[in-house]
C-alpha cells in the first residue's frame, strides 16, 4: 500500500500541482492524507475534487482522508502527523510526503518524523520564479519547475 501525505496551505495550486507532477512521474498512491490548518478549511472541497480528477485521469482512485489542525499549533500537528506516519509505517505502507504546499507548522511536524521513519519520498516542487505559480501544472513552463525528492540517494546512518 502506498500512502501520500500532503498539506494544504495558502495555495491550493501548490498542493494540486505537486500531486500532478508526482502522478505524472508514475507514483500512484492508494491513500491520500491531507493535513490543513483550520484557517484553510474552505479550500478543502475543491482540493479533494482536484485530486480525484487527476487520479481518475491516470486510471486509479485513492481513498482521500484529511485532518484539520488548529492554526499555528505545532504540538497538535506534531502529534497527529507523527501518529499517522508511525501507524502507516507499522502497517507496512510505503510513505511519501509532499512538503511543497504546507505552512511551516505542518512541514516541520511531518519532516521531524519522516527522517527517523525513513519514508520513501519527501517531495518538493520547486519553481524558479513564482510568476506562474497560481496556474495548473501544465500551464507552468516545465523548464522553471523541478520535482525534488529529498530522500532520493540518501544513505541512512544510525547514530
Amino acid at each position: 500500500m502506498r500512502a501520500y501525505i500532503t498539506m494544504l496551505g495558502r495555495s491550493t495550486w501548490a498542493l494540486v500541482n505537486t500531486y500532478y507532477a508526482v502522478v505524472m512521474n508514475g507514483y500512484k498512491p492508494d491513500k491520500i492524507y491531507i493535513f490543513l490548518e483550520n484557517t484553510h478549511e474552505e479550500k478543502l472541497p475543491q482540493t479533494v475534487e482536484a485530486l480525484k480528477i487527476i487520479s481518475e485521469a491516470y486510471g486509479f482512485s485513492p481513498k482521500i482522508h484529511w485532518e484539520i489542525i488548529e492554526e499555528d499549533n505545532f504540538l497538535e500537528a506534531d502529534e497527529k502527523i507523527g501518529t499517522l506516519l508511525k501507524t502507516l509505517k507499522e502497517k507496512g505502507h510505503e510513505i511519501s510526503i509532499d512538503i511543497t504546499p504546507g505552512r511551516k507548522v505542518l512541514v516541520v511536524g511531518a519532516a521531524i518524523h519522516a527522517l527517523p521513519l525513513e519514508v520513501k519520498h519527501l517531495f518538493y516542487l520547486s519553481l524558479r520564479n513564482l510568476e506562474h505559480a497560481n496556474r495548473p501544472y501544465m500551464m507552468i513552463p516545465l523548464h522553471i519547475q523541478r520535482l525534488k525528492d529529498f530522500m532520493e540517494g540518501r544513505r541512512w546512518k544510525k547514530l
